[in-house]
């Protein structure tokens, strides 16, 4: 059971209150998953990147699964508001679509971290059930907030697109250009 926001018990019988610890632990993880991995991701590790004691892990988190779950879910959500304010912004089908071709173009793996972090949560989702909670969440967030603009089919085309051509432009050696994209989704919302 965690005890978050309350204070850490000392070894010398004392408390010092630190309410923004577990915050700072669940962040370092992240910071730790883009640079070495979940596979490399220990709590040793974590707790040396957010600057807290050894001890601190097992006093706010069960397991590494849990502070995984939470770390990734703080992700998702960041991404997914993201994503949301996005679409929201849009005031007809056309500005829908802009929008669809900014999040590909200039949002989703905006960052170097933003593409390891993401892709590492894909690979624990497709090992570990556990963790599918997640990117179902995301997914579906991502839908509700296309279909303010678009059908529900579109919009599960759009977001599979959005994801695979975000994936395209990161990782291939000679990424598209924006025109690309443009048309694609132009193809898809027939506009």
């Amino acid at each position: 059971m965690t005890t978050a926001g309350l204070e850490e018990q000392h070894p010398e019988g004392g408390r010092r209150p630190d309410p923004g610890r577990r915050d700072r632990i669940i962040d370092a993880c992240l910071d730790v998953i883009a640079e070495v991995g979940v596979a490399g991701t220990s709590h040793r590790r974590v707790a040396e990147a957010a600057g807290v004691p050894l001890g601190s892990m097992t006093y706010h988190f069960t397991g590494m699964n849990e502070l995984l779950h939470e770390a990734f879910t703080r992700f998702g959500t960041a991404e997914s508001d993201q994503f949301e304010r996005r679409m929201a912004a849009a005031t007809d089908a056309a500005a829908a679509a802009d929008a669809v071709v900014a999040i590909i173009t200039e949002d989703v793996f905006d960052t170097p971290r933003d593409l390891v972090i993401t892709h590492e949560l894909y690979t624990l989702a497709a090992r570990d059930p556990g963790f599918r909670d997640i990117t179902n969440a995301w997914m579906a967030r991502s839908r509700r907030a296309l279909e303010r603009h678009f059908d529900p089919t579109t919009a599960r085309m759009l977001d599979a697109l959005i994801e695979g051509l975000t994936i395209h432009r990161a990782l291939d050696i000679e990424p598209h250009g924006r025109d690309v994209v443009v048309d694609a989704v132009r193809r898809i919302t027939r506009r």
